[in-house]
């Protein structure tokens, strides 16, 4: 079997990207803003045509963020509406202040979806309270 190149595992994070879209009952723009606010031409070919995608380093690492989120919680809410319903709840949590996960990754900044993603993994091992 040959090697998954970078234009493979983009499209294949577009795809899985869409689903997660879908599950968290995103609107297109909170999806636009997630990927890092590409032109809204942009954001509907990639959606058409995945396979066909240019993505830049920046939202080659939302993208790996964002699946990285989506996996997390389905490990620690082993049901999927639950785990879905997650990213728009109010969270105590330090790194949220009362603030959904949701609202905390649409501030814009790769970094927001990253502190999400470490937060998680960091529950999943225990290292957050």
């Amino acid at each position: 079997m040959p090697p998954v190149g970078p234009a493979q595992m983009a499209a294949a994070g577009l795809r899985a990207f869409v689903r997660i879209a879908d599950a968290w009952k995103l609107s297109v723009d909170e999806q636009i803003r997630l990927l890092g606010e590409p032109p809204r031409s942009t954001f509907f070919a990639w959606r058409k045509h995945p396979e066909k995608a240019n993505l830049s380093r920046d939202t080659l690492e939302r993208l790996s963020n964002l699946l990285g989120i989506w996996k997390s919680l389905q490990i620690l809410l082993p049901d999927a509406a639950a785990a879905d319903a997650w990213v728009r709840q109010p969270n105590s949590a330090a790194p949220f202040g009362g603030r959904s996960a949701l609202q905390h990754m649409l501030g814009g900044n790769v970094s927001d979806l990253n502190l999400v993603r470490c937060y998680l993994d960091g529950v999943r091992g225990g290292g957050w309270s």
